[in-house]
């Protein structure tokens, strides 16, 4: 009687999971979505580091940007699983907060109380987009190649700012850009932790961004 009741709350949660999630249906079960939702989290973690990092530059209190950043995971990220019943993570994107940063507050003067004010109407005016349709419907306007394009430039445009705040490049006068002071621990400490990331990521490593800037992190106390 004692091994049946220690297995039934494990029964129990498995049924409840089928029937909220239709795991079944999808040829899946509770383990494999449990270490994809662990795998998942570790490959976005950090982002919680980064995203503070890059808008503390507006004025905003890093502190605060970091409890926002888990708050919003954790809110889209739940209704996606009990809403929309897809098995996608969301998060604060890593383009948009460097536009909103070194784009609308620090080159176009605006302050970051009046950008965030605008990041409200633009999500209200997309979720009217999304509702009507006409979302789904610029999507597929949009060909394959552009969308391609689209994510490469922001990942050069997010690249970028990183190797600028990094010290790797400054502004040159003749060249508009050059390499920076590369003596600089700080610099020095940057480009180790760029290659002790891309060599876990060679090997596969899970995490592996998290975990270099954890190293990164630890290297930076010495």
């Amino acid at each position: 009687m004692e091994k049946v009741s220690k297995l039934q709350p494990k029964t129990s949660f498995y049924a409840l999971a089928n029937r909220i999630w239709k795991l079944e249906n999808y040829k899946t079960n509770v383990k494999t979505e449990i270490l994809a939702g662990i795998t998942t989290f570790i490959t976005m973690a950090y982002i919680m580091f980064v995203n503070p990092i890059i808008l503390k530059e507006t004025g905003m209190d890093p502190g605060a940007v970091f409890v926002a950043t888990c708050l919003s995971a954790a809110i889209g990220t739940l209704m996606m699983a009990f809403y929309a019943n897809y098995p996608f993570a969301q998060a604060p994107g890593m383009g948009l907060n460097a536009f909103f940063t070194y784009t609308v507050v620090l080159t176009m003067g605006y302050s970051w109380q009046e950008a965030l004010a605008a990041v409200f109407f633009s999500g209200i005016i997309f979720i009217l987009i999304t509702l009507s349709g006409i979302r789904e419907m610029i999507v597929d306007a949009i060909p394959m190649s552009l969308k391609y394009a689209v994510s490469g430039g922001i990942g050069l445009f997010i690249a970028f700012i990183g190797l600028k705040n990094a010290g790797i490049i400054v502004a040159n006068q003749a060249t508009y850009i050059g390499f920076g002071d590369l003596t600089n621990p700080g610099t020095l400490l940057a480009i180790a932790g760029l290659f002790i990331t891309a060599i876990l990521m060679s090997r596969n490593v899970k995490g592996s961004i998290l975990l270099g800037i954890l190293i990164t992190t630890v290297l930076g106390l010495f």
